[in-house]
């Protein structure tokens, strides 16, 4: 079996990049505790690159709209990588769990908070929920191209836009429902719950 690799394993960033990763990030943080102190109608671009300490120009050449600095996450070409990376023959339920569980273990490792505080934002606040659901369309475009290199089915097939749209989704779904009831329960656990309804249909229900 491969081994899923480790932010260390990959290759490491050039100078130029390497700033312009520390300028996204700080002007993520920057919002994210904002809207925190604050919540997130009050919390203005203005204020925010005061807080990251760059110009409302930078913010707006890094993040078009306050909602994609809410929902842009470097995660998407992270579940590409990771799924190019699974045995040829692995079952599709298999890689997907393992995958998707890498993805996040990585970010609740990283940023617990942040990761509590989309969610809630998207279930909150119409503007955000409609940017993350754009998003995670691009997600999933990214997933059909590394889909397709695995199963030998075009990009732009049907079964392959169904079936990762269907994942993409569910996800959608579960990252709802976790804000909804209050992070509660393991998200992890969530997404596994999601890929059962996928891979077998829904459970009986009670007599």
């Amino acid at each position: 079996m491969l081994a899923v690799t480790s932010p260390a394993d990959r290759p490491q960033p050039g100078l130029r990049e390497r700033k312009k990763i520390k300028t996204r990030r700080a002007i993520r943080s920057a919002t994210y505790a904002l809207v925190a102190e604050r919540g997130y109608d009050a919390t203005t671009v203005q204020q925010i690159a005061e807080r990251a300490e760059v110009s409302p120009s930078t913010v707006f050449r890094y993040f078009p709209t306050k909602e994609d600095i809410v929902v842009t996450d470097d995660w998407g070409p992270v579940v590409a990588q990771e799924l190019r990376s699974r045995p040829p023959g692995e079952a599709w339920a298999d890689t997907l769990r393992k995958v998707l569980r890498t993805a996040l273990d990585l970010s609740l490792a990283e940023e617990p908070e942040v990761t509590r505080l989309r969610t809630r934002l998207g279930v909150e606040v119409p503007a955000v929920r409609a940017r993350m659901a754009e998003s995670m369309a691009a997600t999933g475009r990214l997933l059909r191209e590394a889909l397709a290199e695995r199963s030998g089915l075009a990009p732009d097939s049907l079964e392959l836009r169904v079936f990762a749209m269907s994942v993409m989704g569910g996800l959608m779904e579960v990252s709802q429902y976790w804000a909804e009831t209050g992070h509660r329960d393991d998200i992890r656990d969530l997404v596994d719950r999601a890929l059962d309804v996928m891979e077998h249909g829904l459970p009986s229900g009670k007599p």
